[in-house]
């Protein structure tokens, strides 16, 4: 049986503008791998509206899960709240159960709850909050889609949250081997290797190193014992 699959969707200008450098997918990527979900895709869009309903459509239907990092901040460009409600044709507005977080949290800290940060409540009719122990704003969850901050500390927070409600499969397994040698002498045998563990996930790395060249060859997959045959192999091809 096949592992769940899951996309991400990297929102805001910052990011392809280069200003920014996203951290949030490589954390997602370990922490799925752990869980036994398997990261299929990963975009990135702009602060546009109709690109991130686009997008969020498109990925929900065929992925088992969808995380969104960016967007659902205090400001006028924090647009992705309301996007996943378009995008489920759902209503959107200030519900009581956040609202009753960020008053607590703003009195506690002897500041005003404004209409901006009011904006960080506005939650899509069905969904479920996502806790925030760094910043108490939630995120959220509607159908198979997990909305949460783009400030990775908080985005870290937001995955231990929705982690243990997602089940996920066999975690993926991995092994490398250093071959110095080019990536032209090796493709021939490691062809050969890939047809005959097609079960397994057998990747080359290429790199330079103080003159020297070569490749990481890695090896994933799910079972331990099929990995260790193919990795005795493959050393046994490049002694």
């Amino acid at each position: 049986m096949s592992n769940p699959t899951a996309a991400m969707l990297v929102i805001g200008d910052e990011i392809l503008s280069g200003r920014t450098r996203d951290a949030n997918m490589y954390y997602l990527a370990g922490a799925l791998t752990d869980q036994g979900v398997d990261l299929k895709e990963v975009r990135v869009v702009s602060d546009d509206a109709d690109a991130i309903v686009s997008a969020i459509k498109a990925l929900s239907a065929v992925h088992d899960h969808v995380f969104t990092s960016g967007g659902i901040g205090p400001t006028h460009d924090d647009i992705t709240a309301d996007c996943i409600a378009k995008a489920f044709g759902a209503n959107i507005g200030i519900r009581e159960d956040a609202r009753a977080l960020l008053a607590a949290h703003y009195e506690k800290t002897g500041k005003e709850l404004n209409e901006a940060r009011l904006r960080m409540a506005r939650i899509p009719d069905g969904a479920t909050l996502i806790d925030n122990p760094v910043s108490i704003a939630p995120g959220f969850s509607i159908e198979n889609v997990h909305v949460m901050a783009g400030v990775p500390s908080v985005f870290k927070a937001m995955v231990a949250s929705v982690l243990p409600h997602i089940t996920g499969g066999a975690p993926v397994l991995s092994q490398s081997l250093r071959v110095e040698r080019g990536e032209g002498d090796i493709a021939g045998p490691l062809g050969l290797l890939a047809e005959e563990f097609s079960d397994l996930s057998i990747g080359s790395y290429p790199f330079q190193d103080n003159g020297i060249y070569g490749a990481n060859i890695v090896v994933r997959g799910t079972d331990g014992p099929r990995i260790d045959s193919a990795m005795i192999k493959l050393a046994r091809i490049f002694s």
